[in-house]
């Protein structure tokens, strides 16, 4: 279908930028002199509204006959033939008007006198055939602009789903490559804990591969799976691990990607506590940031211990995801200051956009 005949609002713009056109045919018919204003109103009116909607015929021909595509010469030839046959029909259809108009006792002499309105009223029709092809050859390009913009983002978010999902397929192997050594290590040491860790792993795993399925969780149910992962590692490390929360509870409806805030969690455990003979507590902040939220994750560390192999795995990731979510609207920052180590988060208070 036409893309003005497709909605009402535009075919009603259309029509309205018809009037002055009808004015100017109006004028253009009584200027030889054979017509009164009035008589010229008269025919120019249904004239104009009937040759509106034959004007439309040009959207065809110009996509028949792109610009981008064809030859100069044979676009041209196509539309100099469109506009003559269309003059042709609009002065017929004018004379047959004339012919109706006469059999009005006003407008008796009309059918012999329009005759020398003939010759204006064909070049006009050419003219606003023409322009009409002119105004179709904006509009097609608009709507290929359009349909190249509306391409070009569905690419961006294909391919930002996909950057999601490989990394979420890349976090878990490694969350659980370092869950089972931890198991590993307690079969023999403390077989009632490893025992006690395994159902926990399995908890958290389920939790954890449900929320993976929703490409967004609200806040709340990320910490709580930070909270199960660290009561996994509690069994482990008891009492060298303790948690400190310090959550504002109006922010925990926030949007975020699912699992963003686990391999922060172990970091801190992996990296923080596990150096430490003495251990230490892992604090868990919520807090408004601007428009936005702010989640840090604290840790005590030895800083002269040297960085494991892998060490920067999980930061990487939750780095790459930040970005395929939100660009540059979320941040992500690391600080080390004395013995205590942060890993400080901040994402709009607005969902990520999704296709």
């Amino acid at each position: 279908m036409h893309p003005i005949l497709a909605r009402r609002e535009r075919l009603l713009a259309y029509l309205l930028a018809w009037v002055p056109l009808a004015a100017i045919q109006a004028y253009l018919l009584a200027l030889p002199g054979s017509l009164s204003i009035g008589e010229a109103a008269a025919l120019a009116a249904p004239l104009s509204l009937v040759y509106a909607f034959l004007c439309l015929s040009s959207f065809y021909a110009c996509r028949s006959a792109p610009l981008t595509r064809a030859r100069t010469g044979s676009v041209l030839g196509v539309h100099v033939v469109g506009a003559l046959i269309a003059a042709s029909l609009l002065t017929l259809a004018g004379s047959t008007l004339a012919s109706m108009l006469g059999t009005l006792p006003e407008f008796a002499t009309l059918p012999e006198r329009f005759g020398l309105a003939v010759p204006p009223l064909f070049v006009l029709g050419v003219l606003l055939y023409l322009l009409s092809v002119t105004f179709h050859y904006i509009l097609l390009s608009l709507e290929s602009s359009q349909a190249a913009e509306r391409r070009a983002m569905e690419a961006r978010v294909l391919a930002r789903e996909a950057e999601l999902e490989a990394l979420k397929a890349q976090l878990n192997p490694h969350f659980l490559f370092n869950a089972l050594n931890s198991v590993s290590a307690l079969t023999t040491t403390a077989p009632a804990r490893a025992r006690e860790m395994c159902i926990l792993l399995s908890d958290f795993l389920r939790r954890s591969l449900s929320s993976g399925e929703r490409s967004l969780i609200p806040l709340r149910e990320e910490l709580a799976l930070a909270q199960q992962f660290l009561a996994i590692e509690r069994v482990r490390y008891g009492r060298r691990l303790e948690v400190e929360e310090l959550v504002d509870e109006t922010l925990l409806a926030t949007a975020i990607p699912p699992l963003l805030l686990q391999p922060l969690v172990e970091n801190a455990v992996r990296h923080g506590i596990a150096t430490l003979i003495e251990g230490g507590t892992v604090t868990l902040r919520v807090e408004r940031a601007g428009d936005g939220v702010r989640v840090a994750i604290e840790n005590p560390y030895d800083p002269e211990t040297p960085a494991t192999p892998g060490s920067g795995l999980g930061l990487s990731i939750v780095r790459r995801r930040l970005a395929a979510a939100w660009g540059r609207a979320a941040e992500i920052e690391e600080r080390g200051e004395g013995k205590r180590f942060s890993v400080v988060l901040v994402v709009p208070g607005a969902p990520p956009e999704e296709g």
